[in-house]
């Protein structure tokens, strides 16, 4: 268990403004400051209270200071928060030293929390990270943790709109031959995230949130030259997408948005001699500060118990055929 430290101190003047202006809707500000920085921050008016590891601890209140300064004369929002957590190298200090914070999502339906360890430490990277992977077999909650986050960004104006990618690998170049408009060319392959939508916001708000485009869905294929900023986007299914497509997608990231790719690397339609771009993804991207990694287990798998053990069937099969080589 690694030490934990305590430091209260206060920010003067006190003026009430300045401290709303610090703190941010909801306290977001500060929200976001504990989970970047593994600490929990706790203030009655402007006198604070910083508990968690001695260097966290150190830079948050060092961060609080400087940043009580900046309240004074300049308006905070998340993007300037978030560059300043980048400048003081807050992602050292998320490691597997430092217990995931427990995150609950309120949306529609109640609150939602992590089922296990894995689903748990998936939900505290989307929190902490602006570029984030879930990687495993159906079931694990990937998807569905994904949208519940986005959903949740959302009702509390962290981000602007939601984008919604998906690969539409079956159809490749006949996409464009179906009936029917843009969102209904590609409706099939994006059910699963038009299901969770409904189920954390009703229909009717998200037919309403698509009319104002504030919910938009789009087939990989047409991200390309977009930058987004101040937005949630998730690229489902991403195990089906090329080198240069998975790319393309991470580079289109902006200012005050959050990505979460999932995927599947035992699901790969791809032909046989494309390499998938999550794969290609896990190799280039593994070491770079800032991204997450969350790999699923069939343990994990929250539907009908039956379907673990399919999953951990299969995964045997599989392990016996790379033991054997070819029959």
């Amino acid at each position: 268990m690694p030490s934990r430290t305590t430091s209260e101190f206060t920010l003067d003047p006190p003026e009430a403004e300045r401290l709303a202006n610090l703190s941010g809707p909801f306290d977001g500000h500060l929200r976001m400051i504990e989970l970047r920085l593994g600490v929990e921050i706790g203030n009655r008016g402007n006198a604070f209270r910083v508990v968690g590891p001695p260097p966290a601890v150190n830079k948050t209140e060092r961060l609080l200071r400087d940043l009580w300064k900046d309240a004074a004369q300049e308006t905070l929002s998340e993007p300037a928060i978030h560059l300043r957590l980048a400048e003081l190298g807050a992602d050292e200090f998320v490691n597997a030293d430092i217990e995931p914070q427990e995150v609950a999502i309120r949306v529609k339906r109640g609150t939602i929390r992590g089922r296990g360890a894995n689903q748990a430490k998936y939900l505290h990277a989307i929190a902490t990270h602006d570029v984030n992977f879930g990687i495993g077999p159906a079931g694990t909650g990937k998807t569905f943790l994904a949208v519940a986050s986005a959903v949740e960004a959302l009702n509390e104006e962290r981000v602007q709109r939601l984008v919604l990618v998906r690969p539409a690998v079956e159809a490749g170049e006949k996409l464009g031959f179906l009936p029917g408009d843009l969102a209904q060319k590609v409706d099939p392959y994006l059910r699963p995230l038009y299901d969770a939508l409904y189920e954390m916001l009703g229909v009717e708000k998200v037919v309403k949130l698509l009319e104002k485009n504030v919910i938009e869905i789009a087939p990989l294929a047409y991200m390309r030259g977009r930058t987004l900023n101040d937005a949630y986007v998730i690229l489902d299914e991403a195990q089906n997408t090329s080198i240069e497509q998975m790319k393309m997608f991470l580079t289109r990231i902006g200012y005050g948005s959050t990505a979460v790719v999932t995927g599947d690397l035992t699901q790969i339609d791809l032909p046989k001699h494309q390499k998938s771009g999550l794969r290609d993804a896990l190799d280039v991207l593994h070491e770079v500060s800032g991204i997450s990694f969350t790999f699923f287990e069939a343990r994990d798998v929250v539907r009908h118990p039956l379907v673990a053990r399919i999953v951990m069937a299969y995964d045997a099969r599989d392990a016996n055929d790379t033991a054997t080589g070819p029959a």
